[in-house]
């Protein structure tokens, strides 16, 4: 019997891992080590996977692939065999055989321009689904009391890693300066940086260099210093996807002229109706679009790094890349164009918002002058939880914990879905293989808009958001319903509120 185990791949199911963006179903039979060997040495010698950085347990990557642990350890054997891997013990298995990625030349230095004067936020009226909504619309919704809370885009804060947390401060704090507690750099801490970057070579597909990342406080600040510094490059309208994220739409409108809307279908974004708008960049969640949960298609994908390359910048918003189900992983736009994708992601939904810890790959064009924005914005996010997350990143425990977080996910979605089945009969699931939301839309027909059916569930106890909202073509009325944050009873019991009112108001879901 081969040494490795190895075990014919069933092509029906959807094994895959997010470290190097694995997918066993390339592997041709009975050459699965041959397969796994073979692309490990391709990231070490491209610099995905740089020295010092370790490789994943072979348990939980073979668990991943949905093959035998033997595969795994013949492979890292193979590699240790040839001097590019060694094993340290607890300290796991190490690449030792870099390539240095090459530098990217950076672009001519130019001076950040003064923001423009911020037009008014508004104020929240008394209900927040009462008029258009403005952005302290979400704050207002956030603090309203409520048993059940299915708002989307909040993660499980009771999962939070808090011993593992604590550990890390412990250590990060034992082995600081005194120099270390001043002002540092406003790109970031160069741990956190260069933990970053080892993150998303394994996980999303990016050779980057530590060089390449800016530290920023989330989402809202890349998106808000990349609307700032675009504006001054002459680019002041950016298309979006629609529907799409109204909380993120208003963080890049702060800054920029116009979001003109470019329809989304089962494929992605439509790259016709893009370029009918004529506008030379676009915001994107590729990876899991919010709302509807599709994945960028492969001709999809084709047609927008054309129009890319012909001169348009993608600012490819990471959106939920970690959190998959029943499809496997898919890699970043930023790994094939670097030069024409700004990319952000952050650990909002990986940890949790409060961190505020997010980074932005900008094309070198633009990394001086974000650079720029960002020092003069705040000198730099808070250096301690930097390297604590540095720790955690470099350590596996972030890994770990998402791995204890994807059964949990899947459970409460499963929750949901049976629910959705059981209350809103009539209503149509969305994106149920990723992330940590539901699109749920309904017949034609309804008796009230979304926004009323959202208004009446908040004065019941159950917070969730009305797809209007979110989309400003047309689209069919629906909900978008978070099932991270909620026990499986409590998913339930909110999605039967629910269906309990639309049968009041007299809606054509059946009883």
């Amino acid at each position: 019997m081969h040494r490795s185990n190895e075990r014919p791949i069933d092509r029906s199911t959807t094994g895959g891992a997010d470290f190097l963006q694995l997918d066993p179903g390339e592997a041709p039979v009975g050459g699965l080590a041959d397969w796994l060997a073979r692309r490990l040495r391709q990231a070490i010698a491209d610099g995905r996977l740089p020295a010092g950085s370790r490789l994943p347990a072979t348990r939980p990557l073979a668990a991943d692939l949905r093959v035998s642990r033997g595969v795994v350890t013949d492979a890292y054997r193979r590699l240790a065999e040839e001097g590019r891997v060694a094993g340290r013990g607890r300290g796991g298995t190490v690449v030792v055989d870099p390539l240095a990625p090459s530098a990217v030349p950076a672009g001519p230095r130019r001076t950040a321009a003064v923001r423009p004067p911020a037009p008014p936020t508004g104020t929240p009226p008394r209900s927040p689904f009462a008029g258009t909504p403005v952005p302290a619309t979400f704050d207002a919704l956030r603090t309203a009391p409520a048993r059940i809370d299915l708002s989307p885009g909040l993660p499980d804060l009771a999962a939070f890693p808090r011993a593992a947390w604590l550990r890390a401060e412990r250590a990060v704090l034992h082995g600081l300066a005194a120099r270390d507690f001043g002002y540092g750099d406003p790109r970031g801490t160069p741990a956190l940086r260069r933990a970053v970057a080892d993150w998303l070579g394994r996980n999303r597909g990016i050779r980057a260099d530590p060089g390449d990342v800016l530290v920023v406080a989330g989402a809202a600040q890349a998106l808000a210093l990349a609307g700032e510094v675009l504006r001054a490059d002459g680019l002041d309208v950016v298309a979006v996807e629609d529907p799409g994220s109204l909380g993120t739409r208003q963080h890049l409108g702060h800054r920029i002229t116009a979001t003109p809307p470019v329809p989304v279908d089962a494929e992605g974004i439509r790259v016709d109706a893009l370029r009918a708008t004529g506008a030379r960049a676009v915001l994107l969640t590729p990876a899991h679009q919010f709302p509807t949960g599709v994945v960028l298609g492969g001709a999809r994908r084709r047609e927008l790094l054309q129009w890319a390359a012909e001169g348009g910048l993608v600012i490819e918003d990471d959106y939920d890349a970690e959190h998959r189900y029943d499809r496997p992983p898919v890699p970043a736009l930023r790994g094939v164009l670097p030069e024409q994708v700004l990319h952000l992601g952050s650990v909002s939904k990986l940890l949790a918002p409060a961190l505020r810890t997010g980074w932005m790959l900008a094309p070198a064009r633009y990394r001086d002058l974000l650079v720029d924005a960002k020092r003069l914005d705040d000198l730099g996010n808070a250096a301690l939880p930097q390297l604590v997350l540095a720790r955690l990143m470099d350590s596996g425990a972030l890994e770990r914990h998402l791995r204890l977080l994807r059964p949990r996910h899947r459970r409460r979605r499963d929750a949901m879905t049976a629910a959705v089945a059981a209350h809103l009969p009539g209503a149509v699931v969305h994106g149920a293989a990723a992330g940590l939301h539901l699109m749920v839309t309904f017949p034609a027909g309804l008796t009230c808009t979304d926004t009323e059916l959202a208004e009446a569930a908040l004065a019941h106890g159950v917070k969730v958001q009305p797809l209007s909202w979110h989309a400003r073509l047309p689209h069919p009325p629906g909900l978008v319903l978070g099932y991270a944050a909620g026990a499986p009873g409590e998913i339930e019991e909110g999605v039967a509120v629910l269906g309990r009112l639309l049968r009041e108001a007299g809606g054509p879901l059946p009883g």
